[in-house]
């Protein structure tokens, strides 16, 4: 049969050779490979971000991978992939020394102890000493799942249609890869590894373990596991000491999972008494907002905008990407991820701290309007960066990077997405935004994001501006609690049951809220 037809894919500059299926996409083909191409919309053909140069006889066309099926042998070339991501892997050293106390397993003395935070887009593995709790090493990588989808919604949706065995099968590879790579570093075998607790949104949870992610695609929301896991490890082929257990901490409520009770836990929430609001701003918004005595946790569909997806010229964190944009002498400078060593680097991209930053540039300059509109080419103080197209304007970094109206206006939703859920949540608790006495940044994006700008533009209240903290990789430092510890593994199901969960969309006021946080008033 014809889509039994196997033909040859050469992939260049490589070289690599790979019997494709008849039939199948070149993305498709790729992600087969082995080769992690960058999909953010899950091969619908509408982000641009998986374009190959096609080598045929009359020529090479820049095409997207997505649209174009395998109807015989095929040369194609590869374009700039983010292989040199920065991944967020440090975090705040624990609150105080904590005893190490792993959990027992019949007949086995603890060893090495392994922690895990699967991301949505990074996945980051810690090595720590069974004796005394070190750090030994540190290994991290891009999730293999954003081949399939940026965000979890388009990987439910693949899962659903197809199966979710190849974003199954993708991820505990790349775990099993990672606990490998960090015990090669410091020349330990994978098998004196006993223990490993993994952390993760609800999604990521549910696709590791092979459980159905049917229910996080319907009303409302409601993960089908939501208990701490003490299992085999050996059962999802993670390779550590045969009798190794894998431990992962509960999830909460619809799209609030494991890496937010790390959070939480990392954050000592059961002993703050001050008014604290937590934000983990990801592709998925997570919010908690509350003291000891009283803490509410809320889910926002942020949308992979602040991640670099769904915008024109944006990329994530890596080499090449405009990460930060400031003011000077009336007019914007920027700053290249890899320019401090090599100076002659130019931009290919902006990610989400950069972006940012120029939106809260452009207000101050008055390139935008408070509606997010580009204001009239002659109102900017730098005309020369202007692009026009009909009636739509654009700001152009350089020929080839530049920030769109559409750009904008993903960005207001994200950001309106946040600020709704911070106003809904103090509405909750009867306090003003005023009244929140700190604010905790988890995640990778807070912690380059510039605290002024993101006030600017209100995805903060900018009452808070002087109360920011970065946490760092939080849901990490959690999971390395629980794994050297029983006593803290338990502490973190507490500090799950103790919390609120604040269901946005069931609220009435929650359109309206949104509505009005789509101004950069």
């Amino acid at each position: 049969m014809k889509e039994n037809t196997l033909h040859e894919i050469t992939f260049l500059p490589s070289g690599e050779h790979f019997l494709a299926r008849e039939g199948m996409t070149l993305l498709e083909a790729q992600i087969a490979a082995g080769l992690r191409p960058d999909a953010p919309c899950g091969g619908k053909g509408t982000c641009g971000k998986c374009l190959v140069d096609l080598h045929t006889d009359e020529g090479v066309t820049r095409v997207k991978a997505c649209t174009v099926s395998v109807t015989g042998p095929m040369t194609v070339s590869l374009l700039h992939r983010d292989q040199s991501t920065e991944i967020l892997t440090q975090g705040e050293a624990s609150p105080e020394r904590i005893p190490i106390n792993p959990l027992g397993i019949p007949g086995l003395s603890p060893g090495l102890l392994a922690a895990c935070d699967l991301g949505s887009t990074t996945i980051v593995l810690y090595l720590l000493d069974g004796e005394n709790g070190n750090l030994l090493a540190t290994s991290s990588s891009l999730n293999p799942q954003t081949s399939f989808s940026a965000d979890v919604i388009g990987r439910i949706d693949y899962a659903k249609k197809n199966s979710p065995k190849a974003l199954t099968e993708s991820v505990r590879r790349a775990i099993g890869d990672l606990l490998m790579e960090a015990c090669e570093q410091v020349g330990k075998e994978a098998a004196q590894v006993t223990h490993l607790c993994l952390v993760g949104n609800c999604c990521m949870h549910h696709l590791f373990f092979g459980i159905s992610t049917d229910s996080l695609a319907v009303i409302p929301y409601s993960p089908a596991v939501t208990g701490a896991m003490v299992v085999p490890a050996r059962d999802f082929s993670i390779p550590i000491h045969p009798k190794g257990i894998l431990q992962a901490l509960p999830n909460m409520a619809g799209f609030v999972g494991a890496d937010t009770v790390g959070c939480l836990l990392a954050a000592r929430f059961d002993t703050r008494e001050e008014m604290t609001l937590l934000l983990d701003i990801g592709t998925n918004g997570e919010l908690v907002l509350g003291t000891s005595r009283r803490r509410l946790t809320c889910s926002t569909a942020a949308g992979p905008a602040l991640e670099g997806a769904k915008i024109s010229c944006g990329m994530r964190g890596a080499t090449g990407a405009i990460d930060h944009v400031w003011i000077e002498n009336g007019s914007l400078s920027y700053s290249v991820i890899g320019q401090d060593t090599h100076p002659e680097l130019t931009p290919c991209g902006i990610c989400g701290s950069g972006l940012i930053d120029a939106v809260a540039a452009f207000l101050e300059l008055g390139i935008l309007d408070d509606t997010g509109r580009f204001q009239e080419e002659s109102l900017w103080p730098c005309q020369d960066r202007c692009i026009t197209s009909g009636n739509l304007k654009a700001y152009a970094f350089t020929d080839s990077v530049s920030i769109t109206q559409k750009d904008i206006r993903e960005v207001q939703l994200a950001k309106a997405a946040i600020a709704a859920g911070i106003q809904l949540m103090c509405e909750q608790l009867g306090i003003k935004p005023l009244d929140i006495q700190k604010v905790l940044i988890a995640g990778a994006f807070g912690n380059y994001m510039n605290p002024a700008s993101a006030c600017r533009i209100g995805l903060i209240p900018s009452v808070l501006k002087d109360r920011i903290s970065p946490m760092g990789n939080a849901a990490g430092t959690g999971a390395r609690l629980c794994v050297q510890s029983q006593e803290e593994f338990e502490r973190a199901k507490s500090l799950a049951l103790g919390t609120e969960f604040l269901e946005l969309a069931s609220l009435e006021e929650f359109q309206d809220t949104f509505v009005d946080e789509l101004s950069f008033e």
